[in-house]
């Protein structure tokens, strides 16, 4: 996969705005490519911003991504972090939460910074 990491003191930062609601944390990435291998280029660097939260409230929770200007991501799905698993639960199915029950909105954006990487 490529996308971007995002930086240990912005990951610490987030925990702190946002303690996460299940026990598996993951709080790391963002994800652009699935299946992308060592020959993939790896994206350019983004105006990044924490723009929503969703919950199923069962076992799953992440944030929705701004970058530069839009949380489309490739392929019809929303960027976003996986923030939060219950057991059972895969960071993959983020992407059904989001397409499914919506995300809510932020009262106001957090500006984060994320790194090109390949995980």
């Amino acid at each position: 996969m490529t996308g971007w990491k995002l930086l240990p003191d912005e990951r610490e930062a987030l925990l702190q705005h946002f303690p996460s609601k299940y026990e598996n944390v993951i709080a790391d990435h963002v994800t652009l490519r699935v299946g992308a291998t060592s020959n993939t280029p790896l994206p350019r660097s983004q105006n990044a911003q924490i723009v929503g939260r969703a919950d199923d409230g069962n076992s799953l929770e992440c944030l929705a991504v701004e970058l530069d200007g839009t949380t489309d991501r490739p392929g019809g799905s929303t960027y976003h972090i996986t923030w939060s698993l219950g057991p059972g639960c895969t960071a993959r199915e983020s992407n059904d939460v989001l397409r499914d029950k919506g995300w809510e909105p932020l009262e106001a954006p957090i500006p984060v910074e994320l790194e090109p990487a390949r995980f």
